[in-house]
C-alpha cells in the first residue's frame, strides 16, 4: 500500500502554533500516514542570521513530541549548502521508493514560488497542497497557479516567527504563541534576547 507523506519545511525560528495547527490540518484534509518536518539547514532566501539548527531542530522535536505521525527529518542540517527542496525530495525519493510525497506550502510560499530553484521540476515530483494565511492572499505567478494544486483549509492564526522573535528581545509574553514547551527552551537557553548593552551576545550563542 502507497504511504502519503507530507513535507513541512522552514527555517523554524522558533516553532510555532500555528505551524503545528498546520501539521494537524494536512494529516486530516489531506489523508497523510505521516507529516515529515524538515528543519531547514542554509535557507539560502533568508537576508538575516539564523539561529543555529541544532536549536531550530530541538524546538521542532519539542512541538511535535505529543503526535506520533510526526516526523523531524534531518536532511537538509546534515546536508552542506543551500538547502534546495527539489534536492531534499529527490533524495527521500530515492531513499523511500513508491512513496507519494505531499509538499505542503503556505500561501506566501505559493506567491514565492517561482522563484525556487527548478520548481517544475519540484512539482512534476510532489502533490502540492496549499494553506491559506490570515490577509489578502498574495498570488502566485500565472505558471505557477496553472500548475494542479490542492488548498488546504487552516485555521486564521496570526502567528509569525519575526513577531515572535521581537516579542522575546522586548521582554513580552509569548506564552499564547508558541507550546509550552518551546517557550520553556527559548528561555532556558536565551534565544532571541536583545543583545547585551556594551556587548555582543547573538541568538543561540
Amino acid at each position: 500500500m502507497t504511504r502519503r507523506v507530507g513535507l513541512l519545511g522552514g527555517t523554524f525560528d522558533p516553532v510555532h502554533n500555528a505551524h503545528v495547527a498546520l501539521g494537524h490540518a494536512a494529516l486530516a484534509a489531506l489523508a497523510l500516514d505521516e507529516v515529515r518536518w524538515i528543519p531547514t539547514g542554509q535557507p539560502w532566501q533568508k537576508d538575516r542570521p539564523v539561529t543555529p539548527a541544532r536549536h531550530r531542530e530541538a524546538m521542532v522535536r519539542l512541538a511535535i513530541a505529543r503526535e506520533p505521525r510526526f516526523r523531524l527529518d534531518r536532511i537538509e542540517i546534515e546536508r552542506a549548502g543551500p538547502s534546495f527542496t527539489l534536492d531534499t525530495v529527490q533524495a527521500l525519493a530515492a531513499a523511500e521508493p513508491g512513496t507519494d510525497w505531499v509538499l505542503v506550502i503556505g500561501q506566501d510560499q505559493y506567491a514565492g514560488l517561482h522563484t525556487w530553484h527548478d520548481w517544475p521540476r519540484l512539482l512534476g515530483l510532489v502533490t502540492l497542497a496549499v494553506a491559506n494565511r490570515p490577509g489578502p492572499p498574495r498570488e502566485p505567478a500565472p505558471e505557477v497557479q496553472a500548475c494542479a494544486h490542492r488548498m488546504l483549509p487552516l485555521p486564521m492564526l496570526d502567528i509569525s516567527s519575526t513577531d515572535i522573535r521581537r516579542r522575546v528581545a522586548q521582554g513580552r509574553d509569548i506564552a499564547q504563541l508558541v507550546p509550552p514547551q518551546v517557550a520553556r527552551y527559548i528561555d532556558l537557553q536565551g534565544l532571541y534576547r536583545a543583545p547585551a548593552a556594551g556587548g555582543l551576545n547573538p541568538p543561540g550563542s
